[in-house]
């Protein structure tokens, strides 16, 4: 909202006192509309919004109070001035108690007017985008947001809203790559704290072992060979948030025993530090991997499982949800509208199938990829099968009407006899690459496939 246009309402029964007012407001380059009194500025305020309120205290029917009152009521949340008689300052102090965002004193000094004005005016413009920043982060950052009609993920995501209520207990978040376990993790942060700020994530398998305790710990100056100053580790920077540790199972032996530590005594200290730090955020852990597979095989600690594992959250894998494929990709290609510019597609029958009929290895993410090139190259009011590229073969169902399609695609012979999904595939490799002069390369840009495929046995 831009100050300068702000529209104002001026409410007094006095018209000498109000037409003062409006002036003095308007001389200051905003919209002044007027009311005699606190029962037409309801009815004003029914038909329209405002961007501030100046109401005289003393009015009869309806005084001041008793409208900024009956305006709380209707959850309008535009901030509100009184006007008071010079030296009433018991009344304004009632006002101001009320909920009233100041007073101002008749008569009116220009000076001071237009400072009072102004500050609500910020102060409104501060509380709009407040709500509507909170009304965006609300739907990205929410439950809700998770797009799901399956049982067994709206049974995950029930114990997920229960345990976000309780900040002190450790998540265990279980998932393939690409099912969304830092969507969730954030999910379960906003609920807890209602921001996403405080939320912060490591990836424990990209961080270098000689590295990670400083990461996650932070050290003070001269702990080290290059140590020239404090700094914080990712557990300060998640004070009273969340810090979600993905691909816990990556993390090296050394560190997990200081985790440990860590999650038992809630306190930890920098590196090269004596000061004993109390733990303050929420712990969220994450991984594809197989912790107890890991724990027979000696690279991760059995009593860290068992600490970690106090509240875990399995997201099943697109494969065993497909009946969540329509939704998800009515909400990504909704998405996709306003980032890629161009009207939303619908998405052919025949595509559908395809989708349907495909395990998605790389799960939700792979499935949002791909809905994204599909919505780039097509230029009609539908994505189609072409649209979708050639999807590897081991993750096809094989249903037979795939068959023409592909054959058509890639503009091969259609044979005869009845071939499986597998047999169709060789040949399509194989003819592409006797056109492509068995260069691999180009023959695999030409399939939109990886070159690995024509290494298959």
């Amino acid at each position: 909202m831009n100050t300068s246009t702000a529209t104002i309402l001026a409410i007094d029964d006095d018209d000498i006192s109000l037409r003062v007012l409006a002036r003095c407001l308007k001389g200051f380059g905003y919209d002044v509309v007027t009311a005699s009194g606190g029962l037409q500025a309801l009815e004003l305020l029914k038909l329209r919004e405002f961007d501030l309120l100046i109401s005289d205290l003393r009015m009869p029917v309806m005084d001041g109070i008793m409208l900024m009152k009956e305006i709380r009521k209707r959850d309008i949340p535009t901030p509100f001035i009184v006007a008071t008689a010079c030296g009433s300052i018991e009344s304004s102090v009632a006002a101001m108690r009320s909920g009233a965002f100041d007073y101002i004193e008749k008569p009116y000094n220009q000076d001071d007017l237009q400072l009072t004005v102004q500050r609500a005016l910020d102060y409104h413009r501060a509380m709009t985008e407040n709500r509507q920043i909170k009304a965006y982060l609300q739907e990205r950052f929410t439950f809700q947001n998770i797009i799901t009609v399956n049982s067994a993920m709206k049974e995950m995501l029930k114990m997920a809203a229960k345990v976000a209520s309780y900040p002190h207990t450790t998540v265990a978040i279980y998932g393939e790559s690409g099912t969304g376990k830092e969507v969730l993790s954030q999910a379960i942060h906003f609920a807890s704290t209602g921001m996403p700020t405080g939320f912060v994530a490591v990836n424990c398998a990209a961080i270098p072992e000689h590295l990670m305790e400083s990461e996650l710990f932070g050290h003070v100056k001269g702990a080290f060979t290059g140590a020239d100053r404090d700094r914080d580790g990712k557990f300060s920077q998640a004070r009273n948030g969340t810090l979600l540790l993905d691909e816990i199972g990556d993390m090296p032996l050394s560190l997990q025993a200081k985790l440990l530590r860590v999650l038992q005594e809630r306190t930890f200290e920098k590196i090269g530090g004596s000061a004993s730090i109390p733990l303050t955020c929420r712990v969220i852990v994450a991984t594809n991997a197989n912790l107890l597979q890991r724990v027979e095989a000696g690279s991760f600690r059995e009593d860290l499982y068992h600490r970690i594992n106090v509240f875990p959250l399995l997201i099943p894998p697109l494969r065993d949800r497909k009946d969540d494929i329509w939704q998800i990709c009515e909400h990504v290609l909704a998405g996709l509208q306003q980032h890629l510019g161009k009207p939303l597609p619908g998405i052919s029958q025949k595509a559908m199938d395809l989708l349907l009929g495909y395990d998605w290895p790389g799960n939700v993410r792979e499935l949002r990829n791909c809905l994204e090139r599909a919505a780039i190259l097509t230029s009609g009011d539908l994505i189609r099968p072409e649209h979708l590229g050639l999807l590897q073969e081991e993750h096809l169902s094989g249903n037979p009407q795939d068959t023409d399609r592909l054959y058509t695609t890639y503009n091969l012979k259609i044979p005869t006899q009845s071939l499986s999904l597998a047999s169709l595939t060789s040949q399509i490799l194989a003819q592409t690459l006797e056109q492509c002069r068995g260069n691999k390369s180009k023959a695999a840009h030409l399939l939109k496939i990886d070159r690995k495929m024509f290494y298959r046995d």
